[in-house]
């Protein structure tokens, strides 16, 4: 591969004429631990549920990335009062106790699903003039099941460009009307989680009904767990029936500290499978509310030895990792670090259950497919299925990010099949977590 160099140390980020690029050499062990920066899909969501609170909250360990920076950006823009401790990222939240004091506003929300699906639903259900964008690849995330659920509830949204994705317009002039909803859940959970965050603005009473399968649970999970955190309690029948009870409302719990983020863990805890380890992740434990956590265990199924503390996890390689053919309806971003492990596994892997991926950040299945080519791997998919066959060697290779923080971080694990790798555009990876490749560079031996 021409441009890749050979150093033993990571190539410092470099530009061509094309774009932005990152050499990294061939790794032969890694082995080490390392403190996991906040979970995304915990911050965003602590963030609306202190703004939205009665009272004020400390949080701790806030993610420091452009997702949360979106949401707190957002936040603001409506009014929030945030206020940052020095160079930590500890936060007071000033909450508006149910309603924004702005009530016009224009929010760009990049492409922060977390960001953008829950303050759709807020915005809706409250009181104002709205009008919510993003980029280019958010607006060919769907988002019409949400809106659909939304207008049973008597809210005035507008499509500013094709019907069913943003941007969106939004004008909010009265509370719920409807004592239920129903909402699809195999395209996103967080259309679900979206909802269930809103509605008690309304002041409860509302029965949500899911009408298809559910994928991606555990996220659903994160949001039933924080509610309750603010003093609202979901009553649910199973997966497919919620109810915000009559009279919730939203108290701050005075203070809260956000886990670390399970899904990057998952880079990590692959790198101790494939290159030796141990590698310790610090920030999760056993008792993690995060679907992602249980990564580990995906891992273990190939062949690793997996140990847990009250605030790590622990992996090691013990021999070469064999192929397995697993469900990951419930943590499909784990999933991708999955597809990178098959690549070093004896045998095929399919990754099943993995639809959820084709309205991401991009449609990551023809993306994977894609770029595991380029190692050598023989890929075969479906609209929502994907079997990984490793190479006898993998091949050095460049590999496109297509704009995803995740594909950037996946791929830098293919180094530990001692080639050198360059992954063009590795700021993406700004979304999550901007100090990975740094990261990775002090466990690489």
């Amino acid at each position: 591969m021409r441009g890749v160099t050979g150093s033993k140390r990571i190539a410092a980020a470099k530009k061509s004429d094309a774009m932005e690029f990152i050499d990294l050499p061939p790794v032969s062990r890694m082995a080490g631990s390392v403190r996991l920066p906040g979970s995304k899909s915990i911050s965003n969501r602590t963030l609306l549920l202190a703004a939205l609170s009665t009272g004020s909250t400390e949080i701790a360990g806030l993610l420091d990335a452009d997702d949360v920076q979106r949401m707190s950006d957002a936040l603001r823009a409506l009014g929030v009062q945030i206020e940052r401790h020095g160079t930590s990222f500890d936060f007071l939240v000033h909450g508006v106790s149910g309603a924004f004091p702005v009530r016009r506003a224009t929010l760009f929300l990049g492409n922060a699903g977390t960001a953008f699906r829950p303050l759709t639903a807020v915005l809706a259900l409250g009181e104002g003039e709205y009008q919510l964008s993003g980029t280019a690849r958010m607006h060919e995330r769907p988002i019409g099941d949400l809106v659909d659920a939304l207008e049973q509830l008597g809210a005035q949204i507008r499509y500013l460009g094709s019907a069913g994705y943003p941007p969106l317009d939004i004008r909010a002039r009265s509370k719920v009307a409807a004592p239920r909803v129903a909402v699809r859940g195999d395209v996103s959970s967080q259309f679900l989680s979206a909802l269930l965050m809103a509605l008690p603005l309304a002041g409860g009473g509302v029965d949500i009904e899911v009408v298809s399968d559910l994928i991606s649970k555990p996220y659903v999970e994160i949001t039933l767990n924080l509610m309750q955190r603010f003093g609202v309690r979901v009553e649910r029948s199973g997966w497919q029936r919620f109810r915000v009870p009559a009279g919730a409302a939203y108290v701050s719990p005075g203070s809260i500290a956000v886990e670390g983020d399970a899904s990057s863990a998952s880079y990590f805890l692959a790198a101790g499978a494939i290159g030796g380890g141990p590698v310790r992740v610090e920030g999760i434990g056993r008792h993690s509310i995060q679907g992602d956590a249980r990564f580990a265990d995906t891992l273990a199924a190939m062949g690793a030895s997996v140990s847990r503390g009250e605030d790590f996890v622990e992996v090691c390689g013990r021999a070469r990792l064999q192929g397995i053919d697993a469900d990951f309806n419930d943590i499909p971003d784990a999933a991708m670090t999955a597809a990178l492990a098959a690549v070093f596994a004896e045998g095929p892997t399919t990754l099943r259950n993995i639809g959820s991926w084709r309205v991401k950040e991009t449609d990551r299945i023809a993306a994977m497919a894609t770029e595991l080519k380029k190692l050598g791997a023989e890929v075969d998919t479906g609209a929502d299925w994907m079997r990984v066959t490793p190479p006898g060697v993998l091949k050095p290779a460049t590999i496109d990010t297509y704009d995803d923080h995740r594909m950037a971080m996946c791929f830098s694990l293919a180094t530990l099949g001692r080639v050198a790798i360059r992954i063009n555009d590795p700021q993406c990876v700004r979304k999550t977590f901007p100090d990975y490749f740094a990261e990775f560079r002090r466990l690489a031996t």
